[in-house]
């Protein structure tokens, strides 16, 4: 399906143009109402403090413009029966988002008890940033939206991402100018050079210039016209622009501008689907300039308000405690004359209606804003295909993600129809050896191509640009509106989009308390390159610490996987992409590593989350264990089963417990986390008075964090990663932090009661090989032979 053109002339009639200034009217009106009023909605009577708010709060400065994009994208929408959804990018535009979902129906349609009619308005009034009701902000309680509004700079990139294998699908995108200084907005602008005009739906950004932010101008909006035309179409953009402060004139221009984006986007999208045109198009974009708080207070005090950053939020306050506020207040409000736009009953008249669409042509009754209402099951095959055998634990290598690979190949085959997988990651897909993904498609690309190129495909659905907040973006786009997908990114470098996840944390968080918000695919982080194995790229490249941030959110939302081989990898995978409403952050190694478990015994302990490997210790389950290795991660677990074994030669009269942990959420207490322990299952596995020496993949504080409460925490004694590193050998890394197989005997022997005299001999022993180590490495350069040649054999 293509946006069509309308098939009758465009310039919209004179009654057109009082209808759609009719709604805006209403929309304006509402929008104020929902910051100031608490009853007498419709002006019936004078207004009196006790009708104000106690508590002003939200932003009026980016309504009108908001409402204004609205009234004429309804008229476009019905005029055309366009399937549309908008990303309303300014920060708190929730008024007029709110006010044109009451006016259109959809919000009560969702939210019966706010119904269209006065008593309704005077409810939508009142719940506006009101203890128990709505924030000020687009948000997931708002109809149609799939944007948090709160942060700035991801609509457009989550506007691209719903376009995706979208074909049909208009998505419009108002972007703030204070917005458009972010990073992440200006590197989104690059979206089009992505978007495949056959397969994916069409983007229509809209810029709106209304020259402030909360107390300053705006870059873009100060830029000589001729520079910003100069900027928009360097970024493979035709501009339309749109601006006044007359409604009338602005009106019809905006009509006429809409009219011409959505023309030229069905002649490209005809062009390249009928015609087989091959050649990126020059998407349209519309540049509105309008008065920030147009219609608003001219003035407050003498000093101007309308058309300038005092606008920004809430132009008249006080109130309650200033008449002249009072009087004024009435008056900008009664300057909308809701007289004409609302019947004797509170109900928006035919006129204000008469270009709002029915059902789910409604912008905030689309049913791609409500993405997991189209969500289905990805066909994810058997993992037996992709298991490698494990006849005895450690006697051979893979490369875990190489593996994985495999497995994510035939997933894009087997949704090559159906186009509802895509995998995303800032130019790292081969090096995070996922490259069997090419076998089924190829990277999207719409730009130049050279012979020396390899894998773009103007229909690939592989997305790889150097941003990763732009990847973020694409992906959380695709899975709001109903599609599944995987982040692949060096665990280092994934901190830059920090904040973004904690933006869609809580929006997950906020959605399972909203019933009518269906369930979406989770978003699936793979970390890999990470900081055991950046030996070569140094210190810069060594961050583990995504891990913490994400476990300090929403626990009923997030999940951190540590799997320690590859079978473990593809069990965590086929379980993660099966998974509804979470964050998932699987760590895993792209290096060579050892096969510890087979795919029977994979599952098992994925699900068990963490469990003993009996295999791996000397602890025949007659008695307690003298000491417990713990380890998480695919490093610290080869490095503690190298613990053990130096234990089990050397001192063979001590039980060891092994246990890894592939879920770290299991060491918190059921109480914080769905995922948590019972504290008498986790004395169980961990002893309640023994030593336990943990060796864990990130920085050791966290796992003293998650068991603080632990009857055995005075204990526990973690090793991780502490900051000490460079451009060394992959052993060295272990060395620098401690982490090393000779550290954890170290550990073993100074913190299990009788041992610290009786092992005095093995302890030097142990020393003295780090000692060895570090000499070793300065003069050849590579590890020592018995590290580089060790494998499991106990």
């Amino acid at each position: 399906m293509t946006v069509t053109p309308s098939p009758a002339p465009t310039e919209p009639s004179d009654q057109e143009l009082r209808s759609l200034d009719a709604h805006w009217r209403a929309a304006n009106y509402l929008a104020a109402g929902q910051i100031y009023l608490l009853a007498n909605p419709l002006l019936r009577e004078p207004l009196t403090p006790d009708q104000i708010k106690p508590r002003l709060l939200g932003h009026w400065g980016t309504s009108p413009g908001l409402n204004l994009v609205h009234t004429h994208l309804n008229r476009a929408v019905k005029h055309r029966d366009l399937d549309a959804i908008c990303i309303w990018g300014p920060g708190h535009g929730g008024p007029a988002v709110l006010a044109n979902s009451w006016l259109e129906g959809s919000y009560t349609d969702t939210y019966p008890d706010v119904t269209r009619d006065a008593d309704g308005m005077a409810k939508l009034f009142r719940q506006f940033s009101f203890p128990g009701g709505v924030p000020s902000h687009v948000a997931p309680e708002t109809p149609g939206s799939i944007h948090e509004g709160g942060e700035l700079g991801y609509s457009l990139s989550h506007a691209y991402g719903a376009a995706l294998d979208n074909p049909g699908l208009l998505v419009a995108c108002v972007i703030g100018d204070g917005e458009a200084e972010t990073g992440p907005l200006a590197a989104s602008w690059h979206g089009n050079k992505f978007l495949d005009p056959v397969h994916d739906g069409a983007v229509l950004p809209v810029l709106h210039l209304n020259g402030y932010k909360i107390a300053n101008p705006t870059v873009l909006a100060r830029l000589p016209e001729p520079e910003l035309d100069a900027l928009l179409r360097g970024y493979g953009h035709e501009p339309l622009y749109v601006g006044g402060d007359d409604p009338m004139t602005v009106h019809r221009a905006m009509a006429a501008a809409l009219d011409t984006a959505l023309d030229r986007i069905a002649a490209a999208q005809r062009e390249a689907r009928e015609e087989g045109r091959r050649d990126r198009p020059a998407w349209p974009l519309i540049v509105l300039r309008t008065p920030k708080g147009w219609t608003g207070p001219a003035q407050v005090d003498g000093v101007p308000v309308e058309g300038t950053w005092r606008a920004h939020q809430v132009p008249l306050d006080p109130v309650r405690d200033n008449p002249e506020h009072l009087a004024q207040l009435e008056a900008w409000l009664r300057s909308y004359r809701p007289e004409e736009l609302f019947d004797e009953h509170g109900r928006p008249t035919e006129q204000v209606l008469a270009h709002v669409p029915d059902g789910h042509r409604r912008l905030g009754a689309n049913p791609r804003a409500n993405g997991g209402l189209l969500l289905r099951d990805l066909p994810l095959p058997a993992l037996e295909r992709y298991a490698v055998p494990v006849d005895k634990p450690g006697l051979t290598l893979h490369e875990p993600t190489r593996v994985l690979g495999d497995l994510l190949a035939q997933v894009m085959a087997d949704t090559a129809g159906r186009r509802d997988f895509r995998l995303v990651g800032p130019d790292e897909t081969a090096s995070n050896r996922l490259q069997a993904v090419y076998d089924a498609t190829g990277k999207a690309w719409q730009a130049d191509t050279r012979p020396t190129d390899e894998h773009l495909s103007r229909d690939g659905r592989v997305m790889e640009i150097l941003s990763e907040h732009t990847c973020q973006g694409w992906l959380e786009g695709y899975l709001l509106t109903g599609r599944h997908g995987l982040f692949s990114c060096y665990e280092a470098f994934v901190h830059i989009v920090d904040s973004m996840v904690n933006q869609h944390i809580k929006w997950l968080r906020t959605t399972r308390q909203i019933p009518w918000r269906a369930p979406i695919a989770s978003l699936n982080y793979l970390l890999t390159s990470h900081v055991w194995r950046q030996d070569h790229n140094g210190f810069s490249h060594q961050d583990p610490g995504f891990v913490d941030h994400v476990l300090s959110k929403s626990p009923e939302a997030v999940r951190v996987y540590l799997p320690p081989d590859a079978n473990t990898l593809l069990a965590v995978a086929d379980h993660v992409l099966r998974s509804r409403d979470y964050v998932n952050v699987v760590v895993a190694g792209k290096q060579p590593c050892f096969d510890w478990l087979s795919l029977d015994d994979a599952r098992a302990h994925c699900a068990r989350g963490a469990g003993i490997w009996e295999w791996a210790g000397t602890d025949d389950g007659r008695r307690e264990p003298d000491v417990v290795l713990a380890c998480a991660g695919d490093v610290p677990t080869q490095e503690v089963l190298a613990a053990a074994a130096l234990l089990r030669r050397h001192l063979p009269e001590v039980a060891v417990r092994v246990v890894n942990v592939v879920d770290l959420a299991r060491l918190m207490p059921t109480e914080e986390h769905p995922h948590g322990m019972p504290d008498h299952e986790f004395d169980a596995l961990f002893t309640r008075d023994k030593p336990v020496i943990f060796a864990y993949h990130g920085y050791p504080w966290l796992i003293h964090r998650l068991a603080y409460r632990r009857t055995v925490h005075p204990q526990l004694h973690v090793r991780g990663y502490k900051e000490s590193g460079t451009t060394t050998t992959p052993f060295d890394m272990v060395v620098r932090n401690d982490l090393d197989r000779y550290r954890l005997v170290m550990d073993v022997i100074d913190r299990t009661p009788g041992l610290s005299v009786r092992a005095a001999a093995l302890r030097q022993q142990m020393a003295d090989i780090r000692t060895r180590h570090h000499a070793w490495i300065r003069e050849h350069g590579t590890d020592l032979p018995e590290v580089t040649d060790w494998t499991w054999d106990a």
